[in-house]
């Protein structure tokens, strides 16, 4: 098995859960660890909040064991906050620190931080620089392939990062401009990997295990990271991670599929109010249920959960959905 460094983090070469905001929560990193995940990123934690002691922002910091090797992603546009913020975060003892400076959301990129940092290398440069000098552990920046496509500067600018300190660059092979639509480049992957001495994960339209190899031969990344591919599938991870461990995967069956979403749902509950983790456990229980007979007709019924008890009500009626279709 090969591992890559970042810093003096030793993360299996396989492949990392990405950050996402409203989903890759602390529930979901400890679940798609399990299930073989080598590394996890924090959903976004606003460098302003936190330095205002918002009790949200400060939340989202804290880190189990079973999420490590897991950073912490900040987000901000100004270097005095992203520096106070990482003195607060320092204290949640995180593996890495990552800056974001690639979500095209407008109410992050609107406000001068995400995807927008990479129209002012500079600026974004002071930003990693303000980091690095007081964080206790590697720095590391997400970026995206550019704004648009007339301002395609993910090479130069990752390596612009890389010489303010950056410990390893992420790339998402989309511009702003495209949000989550049309393709992820993978050349732009490949060029900013023969830019930078650093490590670079890869991170865009990996959605089997194939995409993943492809990632690590196309562009010679030290690691493949996965986002939306992983809602209601954490067994993308284990198929990866027995593939590089020369095992054969099982593919989940019906039992096992509504099994993790009862589990994925209590730890959920284990760690949020149960109002909150319920209302969140309702995406990902239509997510858990996709592609099977009958799912699109029970994509309401997971919208209307409003307790565990329902959950295991839904799993048994949707289990008996598929029982009586194999039987007809």
């Amino acid at each position: 098995m090969e591992y890559t460094k970042i810093g003096n983090i030793k993360i299996k070469k396989t492949a990392v859960l990405a950050p996402m905001a409203g989903v890759a929560d602390r529930a979901y990193r400890i679940l798609n660890r399990e299930f073989g995940a080598s590394y996890t990123v924090s959903e976004l934690i606003s460098a302003k909040g936190l330095c205002y002691s918002d009790k949200k922002t400060e939340e989202l910091c804290r880190i189990t064991e079973k999420e490590r090797p897991c950073a912490l992603q900040l987000f901000g546009s100004e270097p005095e906050f992203i520096k106070k913020a990482v003195k607060i975060i320092n204290q949640y003892s995180p593996d890495i620190i990552d800056i974001n400076m690639g979500c095209p959301v407008p109410k992050v990129a609107g406000n001068g931080s995400g995807a927008a940092l990479m129209k002012n290398t500079e600026l974004s440069a002071e930003i990693v620089r303000a980091a690095v000098s007081e964080a206790n552990v590697p720095v590391t920046v997400k970026i995206r392939k550019g704004w648009d496509e007339n301002s395609v500067n993910a090479a130069e600018f990752a390596y612009a990062m890389e010489k303010a300190g950056a410990a390893a660059i992420t790339v998402h092979g989309r511009t702003r401009n495209q949000m989550y639509s049309g393709k992820s480049d993978i050349e732009i992957i490949k060029e900013v990997k023969k830019a930078v001495s650093v490590p670079v994960i890869g991170n865009g339209d990996v959605a089997s295990l194939e995409d993943c190899l492809k990632m690590y031969e196309h562009t010679g990344c030290d690691l493949v990271m996965i986002g939306r591919a992983t809602y209601g599938n954490p067994w993308i991870f284990k198929e990866i991670d027995d593939y590089f461990e020369g095992r054969t995967f099982t593919p989940p069956d019906l039992d096992t599929r509504l099994e993790t979403m009862l589990y994925h749902i209590r730890l959920a509950l284990s760690d949020k109010p149960e109002h909150i983790a319920i209302q969140e456990a309702r995406k990902h229980a239509a997510w858990y249920l996709t592609g099977m007979y009958g799912a699109a007709a029970f994509r309401a019924k997971c919208y209307s959960l409003s307790s565990y008890d329902d959950a295991v009500r839904l799993a048994e009626e949707f289990k008996e959905l598929q029982l009586r279709n194999t039987h007809k």
